[in-house]
């Protein structure tokens, strides 16, 4: 390396977390290349393309804009720059039963109608309750989320420790609710980002009423084209910026000496880095690339994690239009909480499980043909579990039954396309653990300096970054810690900490 020349990174992995790194390391001068295992970027977070219709494959729900527009912000951007972003109204739908739904709207007026409609009061406590939301929202962006929780010592100032005890930490989210809300249908309404996203309202810390924040204030968003929109938009920057990524990549091994890595092999060529930022599944990284005697945590413990739910997902084209049905479709006409018991407490497939739908032709004319309809439709199912095709074509059932049920519309005869997705899938494409979809559920014991830690303890030049680190699952986090960990990079880098 010529001297005052920055440094060269790898980044393993063209999630959003490598994406998000690559591109504030690269801004800040480094020289970086990513080397991705699938043939696009994205991660999870991937696209395809069959008999005329566009299904992301992954995340669907676009929430916390004002992430995504300080990411941007960063390079001197706006989202904009890339993709078209529309606010949907009505945010989403409930069904909790034949002739029983309830569409969310985006106006939060109309939102406090049906709280009010519901429980009577329920609309004020509401009000109380978000404006609780907004508090927990805006010091955990300004004050925790951003911080890389190497240690409990980044939370010990006396600011944070008082705004600690209003972020209610200890307070289970079931318990949190129930001081507001009497009616089991409202209080299942602000629950549903937790299960899907990854824990339980009892196991889940009430700090994460902040989503319900996220959810009715900031509003439910769709890029136009598909959530793969932004994806190509941090693609396009990183190559702006210079980085170059090498697809169809899987790396096989990593070369550790004198505890630094010194080269890493992905498809038969040898990469020389001085920097190594591990985007990829923190366990396989672990546990398969590195040698025995350079990893951190055991088998137990990765085997003792809360991890959040894997996924059954379904992608259907439909050769027809549907009625009643919106951009986003929850049924939680079954009971929630069997489900979720059936995905943390009593690991086993659901025998009524809850499902969310995705329809993002209802919004977007370019993801199917003329008069068809795209729809995504999840599962959300415990990790770990023996993934059969008898068992998906069981829940393919499912899902038509309880889709005629519940709408009155039989779309079995008109299924002109069908894949489904799970933990097999999971595992293949990116080495989930347990073919886990989402990363660790965010319990007590796993938030902030409890997770696994984004820098490596026995390699002075292997950092961490994504969903089964800090700051958690979802794409907003995915964001964020693509940011802490280019920034523990230039920290290290700037104390001379990388030439150990």
């Amino acid at each position: 390396m010529l001297p005052g020349k920055k440094k060269s990174v790898i980044v393993i992995g063209a999630g959003f977390s490598g994406l998000a790194a690559a591109a504030v390391l690269a801004k800040d001068g480094y020289n970086v290349r990513i080397i991705e295992k699938n043939e696009m970027a994205g991660g999870r977070a991937r696209v395809f393309r069959e008999k005329g219709f566009t299904f992301d494959m992954g995340p669907s729900w676009y929430w916390m804009p004002d992430v995504f527009e300080k990411f941007f912000a960063l390079f001197a951007k706006k989202p904009s720059d890339y993709y078209q972003l529309k606010r949907l109204d009505p945010s989403y739908k409930f069904y909790f039963g034949k002739g029983d739904s309830v569409e969310v709207p985006a106006a939060f007026d109309g939102i406090i109608k049906i709280f009010e409609d519901t429980e009577q009061g329920s609309g004020d406590k509401l009000k109380r309750f978000l404006d609780e939301a907004e508090y927990k929202y805006r010091v955990s962006m300004n004050e925790f989320v951003y911080k890389p929780s190497l240690s409990f010592l980044e939370y010990f100032h006396p600011k944070l420790l008082a705004s600690a005890l209003r972020l209610h930490m200890f307070r289970s989210f079931d318990k949190h609710l129930k001081n507001y809300f009497k009616s089991p249908r409202l209080r299942q309404m602000l629950e549903f980002p937790i299960l899907f996203l990854g824990g339980t309202a009892k196991n889940t810390p009430a700090l994460y009423s902040l989503m319900n924040y996220g959810d009715m204030k900031l509003g439910t968003w769709y890029p136009m084209g598909g959530m793969y929109k932004v994806v190509e938009g941090m693609v396009s920057l990183c190559k702006s910026l210079g980085v170059e990524i090498f697809y169809n990549s899987p790396v096989e091994s990593v070369e550790v000496t004198e505890r630094k890595i010194t080269g890493v092999i992905a498809a038969g060529k040898h990469y020389l880095s001085d920097v190594v930022v591990a985007s990829a599944d923190y366990q396989h990284v672990e546990q398969h690339l590195l040698p025995m005697k350079y990893r951190t945590y055991s088998p137990e413990y990765w085997n003792s994690r809360v991890l959040s739910p894997s996924s059954l997902i379904f992608f259907l084209g439909i050769d027809k239009k549907l009625e009643g049905i919106e951009h986003h479709i929850l049924f939680f006409d079954e009971d929630l909480g069997a489900h979720a018991a059936n995905i943390y407490d009593n690991p086993a497939w659901p025998e009524k499980p809850s499902l969310y739908f995705s329809c993002t032709s209802k919004t977007d004319d370019s993801v199917a043909p003329e008069g068809m309809e795209n729809l995504f439709v999840l599962i959300p199912v415990a990790p770990g579990l023996e993934d059969t095709e008898e068992l998906r074509e069981h829940y393919y059932r499912i899902i038509l039954d309880r889709f005629l049920k519940l709408t009155g519309q039989d779309i079995r005869d008109h299924v002109v396309y069908k894949k489904s997705y799970a933990h097999r899938d999971f595992e293949n494409d990116y080495n989930a653990y347990k073919g886990n979809a989402y990363g660790l559920a965010n319990t007590l014991f796993q938030t902030a300096f409890l997770k696994p830690k984004m820098k490596h303890k026995k390699i002075s030049n292997l950092f961490y970054t994504g969903q089964l680190t800090v700051p958690g699952p979802g794409v907003p986090p995915a964001l964020i810690s693509g940011q802490i960990v280019a920034g523990l990079i230039a920290k290290a880098d700037k104390t001379g900490k990388l030439k150990r």
